[in-house]
């Protein structure tokens, strides 16, 4: 019978959390960073309407 390795089990879990969350938080801060540069055009297009 093998014996399971249980160190490497949760070090494999571990790393797939830790991978995880850190896609997440990339999709956060795109996301962020998206929402910024929308309402910067917005209000780049707010200044040019206002100017002509």
């Amino acid at each position: 019978m093998v014996n399971r390795n249980y160190k490497f089990e949760k070090r494999q879990r571990d790393l797939a959390k830790k991978k995880k969350k850190e896609e997440k938080q990339k999709r956060k801060e795109e996301k962020k960073r998206l929402s910024a540069q929308k309402g910067e055009d917005a209000a780049d297009d707010l200044l040019e309407t206002n100017e002509e």
